[in-house]
C-alpha cells in the first residue's frame, strides 16, 4: 500500500531548511535591527506546496506582521521576493518583467511535471548557488539586459507604503471603539470593482492575468516623452535634482559616452546642472538614453532641453533693428541721453570731421571761435536740441561751465 503523501517519511529530504529569507528592501523594512520569528517547516510553498522554513517578522513602527510566502527554490527560479513576489532588481511584477526582457515562460504547472522541475532545479541550484538561468526553457531577469522599459517603471527607493496595516473591517462597520489604539488601518476600502482589489498569488508569480502589471503597462504606454526642441543650435541639456552632493566627475562619467562635452555648469543652489555638448547629434543620443531613466547616487535626475540663448523678444518694445531692441518710452523718466554726435559740444573729446554734423546738428563753433560763455549754469544753451524739439540735457555734469570749460582771456 502506497504511503500517504502527508507522511513524515515521504520526502522529508525534498523540504527546504534555510536560514535567511531573500526579501526585497521593502519587505524587510526601514529598521537595522529588525527581528524575526524562525519557524522550521512551518509552511507549505505557495507554488511547489512543499513545506519550507518560514520567517515572520515586522518591517517597522505601525507596519503589519509579514511573512514568507513562497520557498527559496521557486523565489531564485523567478528571481523574486519570497513575501510579495515582485522582481527583486526593478521592484516590479514578472509579468511586466517577462514582457519588456520578451522571456517565455514554459515551468511547469501541473502537480507530477511540477515536482520533477523543482528536484531538477534545486540540483542546478546546489551545483551553481545562483539564479536559473535556461532551465526548461526559463529564465530569471538577471540573465539579460537591462531594458529602457523597466528602468523608467522601477522604483529608486523602497515604497514602504506596502507595509501599512489592514484595514479595520470593524471601523468599515461603524463599530470600532478602539480609535487610536486600533492597529489597523481607518480607512475607506478598495471598491469591490476595482481590478486591484482581485489579485492572486499563482497569477502574479506565473505573470498571467495581473491587475497590478495591467496597471503598470498601461502607465508605460503614457509615459512622457523628451521631444527635441527645433532649434539645432541647442546642445545644452538641464539636468535637475542633483542633490548637494552631486560633483561634475560623476555626471561627466555618464554623459560622455554620448559625445564630447564642451561645459558642465553645477548650479548647487537650485540643485541643478547644466551640459552643454559640442555638436546636437551627441545632444539628442544623451537625451534619449537620459530621459526616465537616468539615476545617479540612488536620485533620478530629470532630464530637459536648455533653453535658447540667442535673440528672443523682448515684451514691451516696438521693434528689433540691427539686433538691438528699442524700447518705448516710460512716462516720468527723463528721457534717455543724446548721442555725442548729437550734443552742441564735444565733451567727450570724439574726433570730428567736417562732415561729421548733419544740416540739421551744425556745429556753429566748428571754425574754431570758441563758444560763449554761460552766465547761468542752470541754463541749457543747447542750440541744436531746441531746433528739433527736445529738451536740454538734463544733467549738471554735462553743463560745460560745470567742467571748467570757460573760456578765458589769457592776459599778455
Amino acid at each position: 500500500m502506497a504511503m500517504s503523501k502527508s507522511s513524515n517519511t515521504y520526502g522529508r529530504t525534498s523540504w527546504e531548511d534555510s536560514e535567511f529569507p531573500i526579501l526585497c528592501p521593502t519587505c524587510l523594512g526601514e529598521n537595522p535591527y529588525v527581528r524575526m520569528m524562525k519557524e522550521k517547516f512551518g509552511s507549505e510553498c505557495k507554488i511547489c506546496v512543499r513545506p519550507f522554513t518560514t520567517f515572520r517578522w515586522c518591517p517597522g513602527a505601525r507596519m503589519r506582521f509579514k511573512k514568507t510566502e513562497i520557498c527559496q527554490t521557486c523565489a531564485k527560479l523567478k528571481n523574486v521576493c519570497q513575501t510579495c513576489l515582485l522582481d527583486l532588481e526593478y521592484g516590479l511584477p514578472i509579468q511586466v518583467r517577462d514582457q519588456a526582457l520578451s522571456i517565455k515562460d514554459n515551468i511547469a504547472k501541473s502537480d507530477v511535471n511540477k515536482e520533477y522541475f523543482i528536484q531538477n532545479a534545486e540540483k542546478h541550484l546546489s551545483a551553481t548557488d545562483s539564479g536559473v538561468p535556461g532551465i526548461g526553457g526559463s529564465s530569471s531577469g538577471k540573465a539579460h539586459p537591462p531594458s529602457d522599459l523597466l528602468t523608467k517603471l522601477a522604483r529608486t527607493t523602497p515604497y514602504y507604503r506596502r507595509n501599512l496595516p489592514h484595514i479595520c473591517s470593524f471601523w468599515v462597520k461603524g463599530e470600532c471603539k478602539r480609535g487610536e489604539e486600533c492597529p489597523y488601518r481607518h480607512e475607506k476600502p478598495t471598491d469591490p470593482d476595482d481590478p486591484l482589489a482581485d489579485q492572486n498569488i499563482k497569477d502574479r508569480y506565473y505573470g498571467t492575468n495581473d491587475p497590478v502589471a495591467d496597471k503598470l503597462m498601461r502607465r508605460a504606454a503614457t509615459l512622457p516623452r523628451l521631444d527635441a526642441p527645433e532649434d539645432k543650435s541647442i546642445t545644452t541639456l538641464y539636468v535637475g535634482n542633483i542633490g548637494e552632493k552631486m560633483l561634475e566627475k560623476e555626471l561627466r562619467d555618464h554623459f560622455y559616452q554620448y559625445g564630447e562635452i564642451r561645459s558642465i555648469s553645477i548650479v548647487s543652489r537650485q540643485q541643478c546642472a547644466f551640459v552643454t555638448f559640442a555638436n546636437r547629434m551627441s545632444a539628442e543620443l544623451a537625451a534619449e538614453g537620459a530621459f526616465n531613466k537616468l539615476v545617479i547616487q540612488n536620485r533620478r535626475l530629470v532630464i530637459r532641453w536648455g533653453k535658447s540663448q540667442g535673440k528672443q523678444n523682448v515684451p514691451g518694445t516696438s521693434s528689433v533693428e540691427g539686433g538691438a531692441a528699442r524700447f518705448d518710452p516710460v512716462p516720468g523718466l527723463p528721457r534717455a541721453l543724446p548721442h555725442p554726435e548729437e550734443l552742441e559740444h564735444n565733451f567727450f573729446n570724439l574726433p570730428s570731421t567736417q562732415n561729421s554734423y548733419p544740416s540739421q546738428f551744425a556745429n556753429p563753433y566748428s571754425s574754431g571761435a570758441p563758444p560763449p560763455p554761460n552766465p547761468n549754469p542752470n541754463q541749457m544753451t543747447s542750440t541744436a536740441s531746441d531746433s528739433i524739439g527736445q529738451p536740454g540735457i538734463h544733467y549738471p555734469s554735462q553743463d560745460p561751465t560745470r567742467l571748467g570749460a570757460i573760456n578765458k582771456t589769457r592776459q599778455t
